[in-house]
């Protein structure tokens, strides 16, 4: 039995989506839900454009050949899905950064495009086994908002310090105030020798302290490419989430020979960093659920405001009043239902809807509304006021 509290219970109360036997790992969105997916997509975006990223789609199946370059097929083989067409191996990524290094290898930049930054809203496959699947928290398949900036070595203090500045404004946006960071070092199993992995860590430590930052050491936790920082959110209950990862990688670039043109002429080898600020977005929207309890932000709610019409003679009036507050950008529905007042606003309430808006007789003649707040609160606001009030409440921050 699932407590009330787990996003699992909280996305059927709300209608975002489902998970069943038949598609283990995997996430069916209703509707209410895909929208929400869609306005961490759209946040994502913003963020991105703000950050000179371009935005690519890359195959999600790659040969073998591709996997072995980038020393997955030897380190990770195990929790990717392969596939054979009777001629060659295949498999379906469980990674974007293959993808986004052969579009790199075939823009042969000379210094002066660097950095480059490419981002992705990669659908990614990983064969976890099945007891380790739990609801949204860990997929087969999930969505990784994945980036990755070509630079020179000495432009990668620059680049972290911009993405760990970016960050902590963009999580208050959702609501998480404490972010952590961790620093984790070189694994067991890695590619790359000790010489270029003590480059990469110093390098890498080096940008968070002169960003200020203080890390939390987690020996032997880095990719099998390179060290990272973590970004770590304390949800309402106390608990931490790794979310958003920055990696300092100088091993993809030679094993792929990627390379740039300097101002001498001379072929010079690209630092790599892999970024990501959600990590994996159903697990960030699982996270987001649980820390809210369901009454997610205004402006992330799928449904923001829901018109009653409290008497039959109002139900024209009603659907005037959605109707401009559709126009004005506004998610709202309208509930004209054969039950009584009081059950609609419960069940308004419920699902997650923030703003409850009833008319009857009385609001059209003074061409108002009675604003209900989910805390409860309500009060009579003139239809225009109301209109100008709710699209800046409602605003994506």
């Amino acid at each position: 039995m699932l407590s009330e509290h787990d996003h699992r219970s909280l996305g059927d109360r709300l209608d975002l989506f489902h998970l069943q036997e038949e598609a283990p790992g995997m996430v069916f969105w209703h509707p209410r839900g895909f929208i929400l997916y869609q306005l961490l997509e759209e946040r994502v975006r913003r963020e991105l454009s703000a950050g000179g990223y371009r935005e690519v789609r890359t195959p999600q199946i790659l040969g073998q050949r591709i996997w072995e370059s980038s020393g997955h097929w030897q380190n990770f083989r195990g929790d990717m899905f392969v596939l054979d067409d009777g001629e060659r191996l295949f498999a379906v990524k469980p990674v974007s950064c293959p993808g986004h290094i052969q579009i790199f290898q075939r823009m042969a930049p000379s210094f002066r495009a660097l950095p480059v930054r490419l981002a992705e809203f990669g659908l990614v496959h990983r064969n976890e086994s099945s007891g380790a699947l739990h609801g949204l928290f860990r997929l087969r398949q999930f969505t990784q908002d994945d980036g990755h900036i070509f630079c020179m070595e000495e432009q990668v203090a620059d680049e972290v310090a911009a993405f760990c500045r970016s960050l902590r404004v963009f999580y208050r946006d959702f609501g998480f105030e404490d972010v952590q960071v961790a620093f984790s070092s070189r694994p067991a199993q890695r590619a790359g020798a000790d010489e270029v992995w003590d480059r990469a860590e110093a390098a890498l430590l080096e940008a968070a302290r002169r960003e200020g930052l203080d890390c939390r050491m987690q020996p032997g936790q880095g990719a099998f490419y390179g060290p990272k920082l973590e970004f770590i959110l304390k949800d309402r209950a106390g608990r931490e989430w790794q979310c958003g990862t920055i990696q300092l990688d100088f091993v993809l670039p030679e094993r792929f020979d990627l390379h740039y043109v300097d101002s001498g002429g001379a072929r010079r080898r690209p630092a790599m960093l892999h970024r990501a600020i959600f990590g994996s977005m159903e697990r960030f929207l699982g996270l987001l659920l649980e820390h809210h309890q369901g009454s997610l932000p205004v402006w992330l709610a799928p449904e923001q405001l829901r018109v009653l019409p409290v008497s039959p003679d109002a139900h024209a009036y009603a659907s005037e009043v959605r109707a401009r507050l559709g126009a004005a950008g506004l998610r709202v529905s309208e509930d004209a239902r054969n039950e009584t007042l009081s059950r609609r606003i419960l069940e308004s309430h419920q699902e997650g809807v923030p703003f409850v808006v009833l008319v009857g007789a009385r609001e059209q003649a003074a061409r108002s509304i009675q604003l209900r707040e989910r805390g409860g609160a309500q009060r009579q606001v003139p239809l225009e006021s109301a209109i100008a009030e709710l699209v800046e409440v409602c605003h994506v921050p």
